[in-house]
């Protein structure tokens, strides 16, 4: 695999076109995956397989267009500590919160979902709390604790100029053809049965925020909520939504 991706690296290099930088792409898939086993990755809704092999085929593109054949450096030993970086850089970028605010917010998620089993649905805010042994205050700290762990924006800026955004530099659909198992026409149709089995005022709020792109404060003037109601119950569907999700792969692996 190695010195295919040798050769690709170094006909890139000479011809830098979209497809043989797609060639590259394909052939690293292993590689990039292989190192991403490699890194301890604590439990973050953000930090999916999926997630960090996209986040080290970025920064693989990276060392692609860096890459200079005649200082003799093997292409992957070149790309390792940028592939590396790339993830470590990603994962410190979307946890700001100290190891026991993680700790307490893990089990904020597994009580809910271990209401979510018993209930037979989505269990009331103050059913997690009472499960917990907290104050319903403390428990919408957490969530608020949990969108700020979520707040990661596809139209971030990225690059050395902030040139581009997060959603710009994403492989095109034929590169992550080559490890995408999942069909994302059947995911995406999972996710929408999901959502509407939702309440719908939790609805309305995936809409208005994902799709109307409106801001937290106008969805609570629209809501007559306050913006960090709108904060707290965002974060709970996107927890529920990404803990039913992750139990869903786990049963087909």
């Amino acid at each position: 695999m190695d010195h295919n991706l040798q050769y690709l690296a170094e006909r890139h290099a000479s011809d830098p076109t979209a497809a043989n930088r797609d060639a590259v792409v394909r052939a690293a898939v292993p590689f990039v995956r292989s190192l991403v086993s490699r890194i301890n990755v604590p439990y973050h809704p953000l930090a999916s397989q999926e997630d960090l092999e996209n986040v080290g085929l970025l920064g693989l593109l990276q060392a692609l267009d860096s890459y200079d054949p005649q200082r003799r450096t093997p292409f992957v030993s070149y790309a390792y500590g940028r592939v590396r970086g790339a993830v470590v850089d990603y994962l410190r970028s979307i946890d700001v919160l100290p190891r026991e605010r993680r700790r307490r917010l893990a089990q904020a998620q597994q009580a809910a979902e271990t209401l979510r089993q018993t209930l037979g649905g989505e269990p009331q805010d103050q059913d997690v709390a009472d499960y917990l042994d907290i104050s319903l205050l403390d428990y919408h700290k957490l969530l608020t604790d949990a969108q700020r762990r979520y707040a990661l924006s596809l139209h971030a800026p990225v690059g050395s100029e902030n040139d581009q955004v997060v959603i710009e530099t994403i492989p095109n659909e034929e590169a992550m053809a080559a490890f995408e198992q999942v069909d994302r026409a059947s995911l995406h149709a999972y996710i929408a049965t999901l959502i509407k089995e939702l309440p719908e005022r939790e609805q309305n709020i995936l809409a208005l925020y994902y799709f109307e792109n409106l801001r937290l404060r106008e969805i609570a003037q629209l809501m007559s909520l306050t913006e960090a109601r709108i904060s707290q119950i965002l974060s709970k569907i996107l927890s529920g939504l990404r803990t039913r999700l992750k139990n869903t792969q786990a049963l087909a692996a």
